[in-house]
């Protein structure tokens, strides 16, 4: 399944586990194909930078986590939307990845994009209910 993944999905993954740690896992180990764009991937690495000076002791996985990324994830060059679709502007990014790389689903918590779920076909899941749907299953 190809899934685009938030960077507060990703990072609270790497960082603290949970159910965006399964998904995380998920990808891992084959289960998942996260497609990105640069935009995300620059993204992913401002906010882990961030993240890592908070929590030095858990920043470890953060580098080889977006090498891996970025070497093994579906890596797209996102067409701009043409408009402005998120209230959030920045969220945009996303749904363009998702839209160019063909992607039907967008794992965030983000209210902005939650509201624009259904938006050409591409449905926002948070992630427990992304777990509970795709991952309760080996």
């Amino acid at each position: 399944m190809r899934v685009v993944v938030d960077t507060n999905v990703l990072m609270s993954g790497i960082f603290f586990g949970g159910v965006p740690g399964r998904i995380v896992e998920a990808w891992a180990t084959g289960r998942l194909d996260i497609v990105l764009s640069p935009e995300i991937l620059d993204e992913y690495r401002r906010v882990g930078s961030d993240i890592a000076t908070r929590y030095p002791e858990r920043a470890v996985a953060l580098l080889p986590m977006l090498t891996l990324l970025a070497t093994h994830g579906t890596m797209v060059n996102a067409v701009a939307l043409g408009v402005q679709v998120s209230e959030d502007e920045a969220d945009d990014m996303f749904l363009a990845a998702a839209v160019t790389g063909d992607t039907r689903t967008i794992i965030s918590g983000d209210k902005h994009l939650l509201d624009v779920s259904g938006w050409r076909g591409i449905t926002v899941l948070t992630p427990r209910r992304f777990g509970d749907q795709y991952l309760l299953a080996p």
